[in-house]
């Protein structure tokens, strides 16, 4: 037997039995652990231990059996891992014995891991701390994997073709049942040029002003696209290429969403067109898909679109006005675009549009492409781009109609102008053919029977606008917008800014009245039968008992249009005789904010009100577009229940449904009670007042006539429980676009609301009402109290239905109704059955003028369309 296998001496006590057996505990009755249990060194095998107490003082224990068993033994007691010291504690055993002190841990190397992390062989802290392998490994695994990426992305994307981003497609526009109203789109006015085509001077124009280093750049800005990426990650809108090589990358992707995915896939692209495509090549793609605005695509497009030549034949000085396009077209075209935004009007972007211009032609000579001669010739005199003109189909009402849901499908997408204007969409609109072409003739025939404009020059200008929406639903299903782009008329009247519409707005001023109170009554509301001073030349006293002053610091007085003596007479008679100086003073007692306030929730937008709250704030002085004004009239006939106007139902793109075009909801603007009052209040205004022309409708309706200061705009709005309709009537200069005043026009001193435009309402409302039932009006029940201004006389025990109040069809000078006494008529003492056939006030002529005062309350008018005010446009724009 060999050595390392002889039996050792046993020991005294009976051999490795008795051994074990003297390790069991006597008093427990257990067995004692085997050795090497208890993860000592001293208790395993092949350990020595010297100076143990079981051993003898001084004795040396040959171990037993192999290392590996010790080592197997060591690794079942603790797992493998390293024991920690025990700082000469042996645990539950109690203190070790002399010698043990800190053992030396027995471990044995487990099962190795791919990623050692947690590191095994560390404690604490220090685990968590990555070894140097560990990172390098990974930095190396990134980058290479990121080498990759780039290099199978930079493999897969292909290089862009102009001519396919010049293949596009129609927009289709459908009627409310359906039906093809009209296709047309950007396909027709697009073509591209090769770039000996293109001038020189569009060439350098394009680069001196977009991207000076174009010859000597990789064609990739790596700080714009970090920009880009920013700004997408803030959620804030994506920037354009930085280059003209990402530009030209960017315009064949029009119609794909804008995503950070599509920056990193514009980028690869722009490297890669960078690198096999010639600078010439790129210049030339570049102004081939570029958006000029009006739907042209292109240098040539352009050309023919704002100068009406080919490209090749244009001067330097036009190429720098159709550069300047680029930064875009919108605010840029000299034309102006107030139907996309209101900011964009045509004096703004005239203005915008020539700096550009200058600027450009400059940096042109900076860089020496243009010599100092060539320079002073092309900055003598701005060339002025010829007017809008009408593409296909894009005549008659079709081009209003088409504009205005062009507006609301970008009001309610993400789809941008030169997306939409790339084709391919479907629009389902809420027009109805036969309402829109029952407005068109309704105007005709007014203005045939009316107006005779070559033959009278107060009858040449004069401009028409209306809507008509669907109470309780907002679907607007007709408008006249004008007199047709064909006709060089491009500003959509039924959607546009600057028209004040005067006495209509006194129904606001009632209900927050009825909804609110005055500061006299501690929030209740005001009775329509409430009395008011509605002398002429009033003055107008604040809650604090001043009056209101002119600059000069003398009293204003407010003006109504003939300085009848009304005296102290009800609001439901002032409404119907349009009276200004009882509602200047309401207005001012029941707080201008709170008849705002009314106004945006029946639907009025805040653009479009007078900013400065003055007294003649509630006379008319804001200019809400005609769409706004019939759906907030849409309100008073919903009993109060809003819906905002819209015009698109459904949009797809390649037959694909867009989000974002769902009905929109009716939202309580007023108490129904408050809207059903101002609803009788204008119904008693066709019966019995300035509105009477409209009672030719035969059946129920409300309304009001407006007529603004100087006659410069006259309105009817109306409705019955199934339509609302506005109509309104101007004269505007056309070289200024400043209103004219109307006195004289169809022959007559003065247009009145009550007077052409309720012809024009009247006309229509029958053709579009034709076979449908008369559902007459929810009943208005008592609201409010009697709060009478002070200085009213006391009202009488007996009251009289003796019709002594109306006054005769032309004022006499010596009216019965004094201001002392009057004698209500049966109008007002009919309470709450409204609709008395006693009161015989039927006069048109006293329909209330806005009487803008002088005072330093006092804004303007809004005489000039598409002021400061932003106007009526539908989505507000800042596109609702």
């Amino acid at each position: 037997m060999s050595e390392h296998r002889r039996k050792p001496p046993q020991p005294q006590g009976g051999g490795r039995a008795a051994a074990r057996r003297g390790q069991s505990d006597p008093t427990s009755g257990r067995r004692a652990a085997p050795r090497g249990a208890t993860g000592s060194p001293s208790d395993s095998y092949g350990s020595r231990s010297y100076g143990s107490d079981s051993q003898g003082s001084g004795g040396e224990e040959r171990p037993y059996g192999s290392r590996a068993d010790a080592r197997r033994a060591a690794q079942r007691n603790t797992g493998g891992r390293r024991r920690a010291p025990d700082n000469g504690n042996r645990g539950p055993g109690g203190p070790a014995g002399p010698g043990r002190g800190r053992g030396r841990a027995s471990s044995a190397p487990g099962k190795k891991r791919l990623i050692d992390y947690p590191r095994a062989n560390r404690f604490g802290w220090r685990r968590w701390v990555p070894s140097w392998k560990l990172v390098s490994g990974l930095c190396i695994t990134f980058f290479g994997s990121l080498v990759a990426l780039v290099g199978v992305s930079y493999a897969m994307v292909t290089i862009p073709n102009e001519n396919d981003a010049a293949k596009s497609q129609n927009n289709v526009y459908y009627w409310s049942n359906g039906d093809q109203m009209v296709a047309t789109g950007a396909g027709a006015n697009r073509q591209n040029v090769t770039i000996d085509q293109i001038p020189e001077a569009m060439q350098d124009a394009v680069i001196s002003a977009e991207n000076k280093s174009f010859y000597s750049d990789s064609g990739v800005d790596p700080m714009g696209i970090a920009r880009a990426l920013v700004n997408m990650a803030r959620g804030g809108e994506t920037q354009g290429g930085s280059t003209i090589t990402q530009q030209f990358v960017k315009n064949t992707y029009l119609s794909q969403d804008q995503t950070v995915s599509r920056k990193f896939k514009e980028m690869f692209i722009s490297i890669k067109v960078g690198t096999k495509l010639t600078k010439q090549q790129i210049l030339q793609g570049y102004l081939n898909t570029s958006y000029f605005g009006r739907g042209a695509y292109g240098i040539q497009a352009a050309a023919q679109t704002y100068y009406g030549v080919d490209a090749k034949d244009l001067t330097p000085s036009q190429c720098a006005v159709l550069a300047s396009l680029l930064k875009g077209a919108t605010y840029y075209d000299p034309a102006g675009n107030p139907d996309i935004d209101p900011a964009a009007t045509k004096e703004a972007n005239y203005k915008r549009s020539h700096e550009r211009w200058a600027w450009i032609l400059e940096e042109m000579h900076k860089d020496q492409h243009l010599t100092d001669a060539q320079y002073q010739q092309a900055i003598k005199k701005y060339p002025l781009p010829q007017g809008r003109k009408a593409t296909k189909g894009m005549t008659g009402q079709i081009s209003y109609l088409a504009d205005t849901a062009k507006k609301y499908v970008l009001a309610h997408s993400n789809v941008t102008e030169a997306q939409f204007d790339k084709g391919g969409f479907q629009i389902y609109t809420t027009f109805q053919k036969d309402k829109v072409n029952a407005l068109t003739a309704a105007v005709q025939k007014v203005q045939k029977a009316r107006l005779d404009p070559k033959n009278r020059d107060k009858d040449k200008y004069v401009q028409f606008g209306a809507a008509s929406v669907v109470p309780n639903d907002g679907a607007i299903v007709a408008l006249y917008g004008g007199a047709g782009y064909e006709n060089n008329h491009f500003t959509n009247n039924a959607d546009t800014s600057g028209v004040p519409v005067g006495s209509t707005w006194k129904p606001f001023v009632l209900a927050a009245a009825m909804e609110y109170g005055t500061y006299k009554t501690d929030g209740v509301g005001v009775s329509p039968l409430s009395k008011y001073n509605g002398n002429d030349n009033l003055k107008v006293q604040r809650p604090d008992g001043t009056y209101y002053l002119n600059k000069d610091n003398s009293i204003f007085r407010q003006r109504n249009e003939s300085d009848h003596a009304w005296g102290y007479i009800s609001l439901r008679k002032a409404m119907e005789q349009s009276i200004n100086t009882p509602f200047v003073q309401l207005g001012v007692d029941v707080g201008m904010t709170k008849v705002r306030d009314v106004a945006q929730a029946s639907g009025i937008l805040p653009d479009s009100m007078s900013q400065d709250l003055n007294p003649s704030f509630a006379i008319g002085t804001s200019t809400p577009s005609a769409i706004r004004m019939a759906d907030a009239y849409a309100t008073f006939a919903a009993s109060g229940k809003h819906t905002d106007p819209y015009s698109v139902t459904a949009v797809k793109l390649d037959g694909q449904p867009l989000s974002g075009f769902s009905k929109p909801k009716a939202v309580t603007a007023m108490p129904s009670n408050v809207a059903n009052n101002v609803t009788d209040t204008l119904e008693n205004v066709i019966q019995n007042g300035t509105g009477t022309n409209a009672k030719a409708l035969g059946r129920t309706a409300a309304g009001k006539t407006g007529t603004t200061d100087s006659n410069k705009s006259a309105w009817f709005v109306g409705y019955t429980r199934q339509l609302a309709t506005s109509v309104a009537m101007f004269r505007e200069n056309p070289k200024d676009a400043e209103l004219l005043s109307m006195n004289g026009t169809a022959g007559v001193e003065s247009i009145h609301g009550g007077d052409i435009p309720t012809s024009v309402w009247t006309e229509y409302m029958q053709a579009a009402l034709k076979n449908t039932n008369d559902l007459g009006f929810p009943d208005a029940t008592k609201i409010g109290e009697v709060a009478d201004e002070a200085g009213a006389p006391s009202p009488t025990p007996t009251i009289s239905i003796t019709p002594s109040e109306t006054p005769s069809e032309t004022p006499s000078a010596t009216p019965s109704e004094t201001a002392t006494s009057p004698s209500p008529s049966a109008t007002e003492t009919c309470q709450f059955a409204w609709n008395c056939s006693t009161d015989g006030g039927d006069t048109g002529s006293t329909s209330g003028t806005t009487s803008s005062p002088t005072a330093t309350e006092t804004t303007s008018e809004g005489n000039t369309r598409g002021n400061a005010n932003g106007g009526g446009n539908l989505f507000g724009g800042s596109t609702g």
